[in-house]
């Protein structure tokens, strides 16, 4: 079979593809500077990460298995002891930074979800005020705050009068929670501090992720004959369960290595993990064993987050 004769007599240069017109090749260099646009976004996130956190944690690193003095010098004699060491003696301050911080959280959720409901779907106009209520302690700085909870919790305040007066500080007593009619310089002070100064990084996410709920997905649970408490238990808090994981982490994490409500509102005997890596670094000098804290408190608080999310069941973190 032969081709026709109009397709033979066709000149070669009419066969190739026209080059694209100078417009054409401006459009497809724009849209490639456009699909390149989120990546240079992102180039100083990932500048102030490396620089403020990857590059420290490298010097941490290195740090923490060295040798030497202030006077002297560190050197990389990759001692490992220094992490043996921080296991060893300081097992209980890590235990006791654990548990009060755990306690807060769960202290900060407990007042923070009725609050968080009440301003998502209740507050009508006055959200936006209670919403500046809620982050009006950041006017102030953190330790001005804990400052403030040591004149509230005195032995001559009114919350302690109070507070002996119903008896509540016998049974607090009893639960190793305070000494007798004495609140401050006791655990209960401690997690107090901590229960106040992180309860906003526990509402914030929980209204953003209660926000976002559709109010008709209530309004057809009651057509159902739901009770308030099943649609509470089947379609309210499932789907604010991204705010709970995120406001536990965010209130968790921070209160772990806290050092500041441990030491203006507790007793030497309260003292938690971040005391003891602050008094490493600046009053002892002894840079390796604090680095060697530092990195093992870093290592125990990912176990637990990880572990923490993974049970959740959500890595939605609103």
């Amino acid at each position: 079979m032969t081709a026709p004769a109009d397709l033979e007599a066709r000149p070669e240069s009419a066969a190739k593809p026209r080059p694209p017109s100078p417009a054409r090749r401006a459009l497809r260099a724009f849209w490639r500077e456009i699909r390149r646009a989120p990546y240079l976004l992102l180039l100083p996130g990932i500048a102030w990460l490396v620089l403020f956190f990857l590059v420290p944690v490298y010097y941490q690193a290195k740090m923490s298995v060295s040798s030497g003095s202030l006077e002297t010098g560190f050197g990389v004699t990759w001692s490992w002891s220094t992490f043996s060491d921080a296991l060893s003696e300081y097992d209980e301050h890590f235990l006791r930074s654990l548990y009060y911080a755990g306690s807060a959280t769960v202290l900060c959720l407990i007042l923070a979800y009725p609050l968080a409901y009440t301003i998502a779907f209740r507050a009508g106009r006055w959200r936006n005020v209670l919403l500046v209520l809620v982050i009006a302690p950041f006017f102030t700085s953190f330790l001005v705050r804990t400052l403030a909870w040591k004149t509230i919790l005195s032995d001559n305040g009114a919350v302690v009068g109070y507070l002996n007066d119903l008896h509540i500080t016998n049974l607090t007593a009893t639960l190793g929670l305070t000494e007798g009619d004495r609140v401050l310089a006791t655990p209960l002070a401690v997690v107090t501090g901590l229960t106040y100064n992180f309860l906003p990084f526990m509402i914030l996410p929980l209204y953003a992720s209660l926000e976002r709920i559709d109010p008709r997905l209530h309004e057809a649970a009651r057509d159902l004959y739901a009770s308030p408490a099943a649609v509470f238990r089947r379609v309210t808090l499932p789907l604010s369960m991204p705010g709970v994981v995120a406001g536990t982490l965010l209130t968790f994490i921070p209160a772990s290595g806290d050092y500041i409500n441990a030491q203006l509102l507790g007793a030497p005997q309260e003292t938690m993990i971040g005391n003891v890596i602050q008094a490493r670094y600046l009053k002892v000098h002894d840079y390796p064993t604090a680095a060697a804290l530092s990195f093992v408190l870093m290592a125990v608080i990912l176990a637990i987050v990880t572990i923490y999310i993974r049970r959740a069941g959500t890595e939605d973190l609103v």
